[in-house]
């Protein structure tokens, strides 16, 4: 029986024989790489050549060549091709480091850091996966009235606990899980119990990084939430909270979905480490969940809170991971970000190019504006048209009844 991997490879192979597709073979890949060179250091060029440069580059890294999309004004980063044989390793590492996630963040990921890793690569990659293959079948329920919408950070918090009594970590048996229902910005912390003293001191730490919400929806019984408030107000005597209807599914499936997640990446996470201590991830998990691509609102929720998206290493620099483990000092990381310039790039700066220091107010300002963009764009353009799939799709499913 053939292999994932071997099946993948068997496909690139199939597709890569149409000349206009975007799958290259390491003899193309290779070949390509020389022709780009040879035109660059021609001084005479004909049409196709510039064709061609407007296609592919090539970048020194420490002496390996690597065959990248030409650098835009304004791009954040290098975007570099893949040839088929290292198509599957790279997908795999991605994949794992978004916690399995969907077509849709697969997709969002590697367009960052890669040029030619299409749709349909993505698809044929997650078929066969054997952590995807569980999250199948999963139907959406409920009747959906009026979805929740929300504009400004912090005007909605809803906390779920996960129970995980059937799967303990020593003493931890219980997941806090409390999100923002704009940015979708989750904090996960695990927990001994699931008294009201205990989640309302997690949820003090919640409110004092972030700030207390407008309105708290807790869809755990009114015993339950009468508790959690008196041990709130014992702890912060000037917190103010409305409570959302009890069971109120438009407002509380989010969170509820975001739990199915963290289960899934959970799991990912202690198959991929071979452990069973499932506290010791939730901060991992927590850090996944929050950097990858979230369908509602159209970005990560990690850009809708902080406008900008997340750091991870050298990895936004358009460094090779491959070539990461050859640092070992400053001056190599240096060396190497230098050697990152496309080698057509000339060494000498104009005035035009010269940037003067801004001040500290003025940095504050340009990422206040980045953030309220941000913000402002998961409302109107991820909320507002989630809520309209939600509600045509409701409707769909539950057509009014016939009076007679």
């Amino acid at each position: 029986m053939s292999s994932r991997r071997e099946i993948f490879n068997a496909k690139l192979l199939e597709r890569s024989a149409n000349p206009k597709s975007v799958i290259l073979t390491k003899e193309k890949y290779e070949q390509l790489m020389t022709t780009v060179l040879s035109v660059k250091n021609n001084g005479k060029k004909v049409p196709a050549d510039f064709w061609l440069l407007k296609k592919y580059d090539v970048v020194n890294v420490q002496g390996v060549h690597k065959l990248i999309a030409p650098v835009c004004d304004g791009s954040s980063g290098l975007r570099f091709y893949l040839h088929a044989d290292e198509m599957f390793d790279e997908l795999d590492k991605l994949h794992s480091k978004i916690g399995h996630g969907g077509r849709d963040r697969m997709k969002s990921e590697a367009k960052q850091m890669f040029k030619n890793v299409s749709r349909t690569t993505i698809i044929d990659f997650i078929v066969g996966c054997e952590h995807c293959e569980k999250k199948k079948g999963r139907k959406r329920k409920g009747l959906v009235v009026r979805p929740t919408i929300h504009s400004n950070m912090n005007s909605r918090g809803q906390l779920d606990l996960i129970d995980l009594q059937s799967d303990p970590d020593g003493e931890y048996r219980f997941i806090f899980n409390y999100q923002d229902h704009l940015t979708k910005f989750v904090t996960l912390r695990p927990l001994r119990t699931k008294t009201a003293e205990e989640v309302a001191l997690v949820l003090l730490d919640v409110f004092t990084t972030f700030g207390a919400p407008c309105i708290l929806h807790a869809d755990n019984g009114r015993e339950f939430k009468n508790k959690l408030m008196e041990s709130l107000k014992e702890l912060w005597p000037g917190l103010s909270i409305v409570h959302g209807k009890p069971r109120h599914s438009q407002s509380q499936a989010s969170v509820e979905r975001a739990n199915r997640d963290v289960q899934d990446m959970l799991c990912t996470w202690r198959s991929k480490h071979k452990t069973k201590t499932w506290s010791q991830g939730l901060r991992f998990v927590q850090f996944m969940k929050n950097r990858a691509l979230h369908s509602g609102i159209g970005r990560s929720p990690y850009e809708a809170m902080f406008g900008t998206p997340a750091r991870v290493g050298l990895e936004r620099t358009g460094l090779p991971a491959d070539l990461c483990h050859l640092l070992q000092e400053e001056d190599d990381l240096e060396d190497a970000l230098q050697g990152l310039v496309p080698s057509d790039r000339s060494d000498d700066s104009s005035e035009e190019d010269d940037i003067t220091p801004q001040s500290p107010s003025a940095v504050l300002a340009v990422r206040h504006e980045a953030i309220a963009s941000e913000r402002a764009a998961a409302a109107k353009a991820g909320l507002v048209q989630q809520a309209k799939r939600m509600k045509r799709d409701s409707d769909a499913k539950f057509p009014p009844p016939d009076v007679i």
